[in-house]
């Protein structure tokens, strides 16, 4: 079971809300996860990063992936280092 760390959409239309979790990568975007990891609210200004950064390095330390998207909010919060 391969498993990923990326968004799952909620919120009304055209009012979009994240949840950041860890899933399986065959799972639907907004169907059935393993553990919520925080939530991004892109709509506030600046956008509302909320993250349990304790379970986000435990899935990536078993080998989760995160998604391109949740990588960038990973790296502007400080959660995983940048590589350059």
């Amino acid at each position: 079971m391969a498993v990923k760390i990326r968004l799952a959409r909620h919120g009304a239309k055209k009012r979009p809300f994240y949840r950041i979790v860890a899933a399986d990568s065959d799972s639907p975007r907004d169907g059935r996860f393993l553990e919520k990891l925080g939530t991004y609210n892109p709509l506030q200004d600046p956008a509302q990063v909320v993250l349990d950064t304790d379970r986000v390095k435990y899935w990536i330390g078993q080998g989760a992936i995160p998604s391109d998207t949740v990588k960038t909010i990973l790296k502007r919060e400080g959660v995983i280092a940048t590589a350059e």
